[in-house]
Parts: structure tokens; sequence; C-alpha cells
């Protein structure tokens, strides 16, 4: 038994690269972990880990150790699970990471159906807007764009796209030329997303070939919302979701501009994130399920078409 859970210390230690973490997501002290990962390697009589004060970072021998004990403790989590209530029906608390804006429209209706459904399941749900990593942080689930996913191990689930526009106000408007081409917005001023979300150029398709615009830019922020505010009153242009302006642009408060060109890339995409278990407890299940569901309903293209990554 000893050497089981010696094993799932190993993995969460891979999972979180910290002892520290790995211990707060286990309920116990750093010592303990420190001394479960030693009698491992005097165990096997090898290294598993490089450590340094800052991180920790596996060895060749951790490497192809961390592939076969994840088989292992994953198969071990199946038969367990098999033989427990809580894998057939959904309850507990679920852990919810989602971005601010891009679902400001969508989590409520989605978060309140879900419960309606599933009222053994409580949530607990923190909006953001930088990159997570949701094991090291701790999430069952993320509704995110794909910038903020920081783990190339974890299975994304496409749920929509969110097309882009491009916006101005009517003041800015008076006071610039009015572009009527892409090359043409070469000389206008931008309100951007920060580059380090978002490089500050566009990308048009024009027949046979892409052509790029660099975006000249006094104001970058990393909220969509702030930045429409920007662009009401008057600082610049701004490449937006249709969803933020469709009031703006009913009223008159924005203008569309160039909506007969195709942007490159230009959508924003909604993904359901989550950790890449061979079981998924229910409730994390039941989720997945409930948001295909509402997002294909609400859009009435089949969110479950795209294979999962």
């Amino acid at each position: 038994m000893e050497y089981l859970e010696s094993l799932r210390v190993f993995r969460s230690v891979v999972e979180a690269k910290s002892f520290t973490r790995a211990a707060d997501m286990l309920g116990v002290t750093a010592p303990v972990v420190s001394r479960a990962i030693a009698g491992l390697e005097q165990r096997l009589g090898s290294r598993l880990f490089h450590r340094t004060t800052r991180q920790v970072s596996l060895t060749e021998a951790g490497e192809h150790f961390y592939e076969g004990c994840s088989r292992i403790l994953d198969d071990l989590e199946a038969l367990e699970a098999e033989a427990s209530k809580q894998t057939r029906e959904a309850s507990g608390v679920l852990r919810l990471v989602a971005h601010t804006t891009a679902t400001v429209n969508r989590l409520v209706p989605l978060i309140s159906t879900f419960r309606h459904k599933h009222p053994q399941v409580s949530l607990d749900v923190t909006l953001t807007e930088r990159p997570v990593d949701l094991v090291a942080d701790g999430y069952d689930l993320g509704v995110v764009l794909p910038f903020m996913l920081s783990s190339d191990t974890t299975v994304t689930r496409l749920l929509e796209r969110i097309p882009l526009c491009i916006v101005a106000a009517p003041q800015y408007l008076q006071t610039h030329s009015r572009p009527g081409h892409p090359s043409e917005l070469a000389e206008q001023t931008f309100v951007v997303m920060s580059p380090a979300l978002r490089k500050p150029v566009l990308t048009f398709r024009m027949g046979q070939e892409d052509v790029t615009i660099p975006m000249t830019y006094d104001i970058a922020s990393n909220n969509p919302i702030f930045n429409r505010e920007m662009v009401l009153q008057g600082f610049g242009i701004g490449v937006v979701p249709v969803a933020l302006v469709q009031t703006e642009l009913a009223s008159g408060q924005l203008i569309s501009i160039l909506g007969e060109f195709d942007i490159v890339d230009g959508a924003i995409e909604i993904r359901l994130a989550y950790n890449t278990r061979t079981l998924l407890p229910a409730k994390v299940r039941a989720f997945i399920e409930h948001a295909a569901a509402f997002f294909e309903e609400m859009s009435g293209a089949p969110a479950a078409s795209e294979p999962e990554t």
C-alpha cells in the first residue's frame, strides 16, 4: 500500500511541477511528499527528478516511469470507480475556471441549466483572463480561450466560435478617412488586445493570397470590454467579438468597417478543457455532456462534431 501511495505522490509531483503544490493537492505536508519520492527513488535505484530551488523536472528515467505509472494508476482508478456510486451519480464540488469576458453571456445560463439537471453538484467558479494550469491550479474543467491553457496535455473540445468584426465610432471617422480597403488600415490608429495575447496585425484573405496589415495603436489591454469602451470614445478602430457590439452597431454608436473582407483567423474560440484522465468523475462527465448540448442548442451547430484534441 505504501508503494502504491508513493506512485500517486510521484504522479502528483509531475503534474503539479512542484513538491509543495503536490502536497497541497494531496492534503499532506511537503516533507511527506519528499520522503515518498526519496523512498521511491531508493527502491528503483534511479533518480526521478532534477531539483533546483525554483523548479523540478523529470529525468529520462522519470519520464519513462511516469508513462507506466500513469497507466497503472489510471487502470486502478477505473477499477475502483466501477464499484463506486460516485462514478454513476454526479455529486460533489465541481471547480470550474472560465474566461471572464468571452463567457460572460454564456456562463450564467450554462450553469443554471446544469444545476437544475444535477442538483447534487455544487460549483466553485473562478473567472479570469490569465493562463491557467488545470491540474496545478486544482480545476476540474475550464471554459476558456486557447491561449489560457499552459499545458499541452489538456483535452479540449470546441464549444463556439465568436466572429470578430472591425468597428469605429462616428467621432473617430469624422477626423479620419473611412477605410474602403484593408491596405488603408495601415494609416489608422487602433485599440488592440495586449500584444502578449494577440499579435497587433490583421490578416485578410485576398483572392489566392493573404495580406497582413500591422496595427498602429496607442492603447492596448487584455480586456475586450475595455477596448470596446475606448473605441466608443473615439480613440481608435477596434477588432472585437461581434457579440460584444451588437447593441452599439444597431444604435449607430459604432459603425462596421470592411465587413465584406474575410479576416484570417477572424473568430475567437471558446473551448471546454479538462484533464487527460482515462476515467472522469461523474460530475465532470456530466458537465462535459451538458456544455456540449447547451452550445449546440444555442448555435444550431453540433458542438460534438469536432473530435477532442
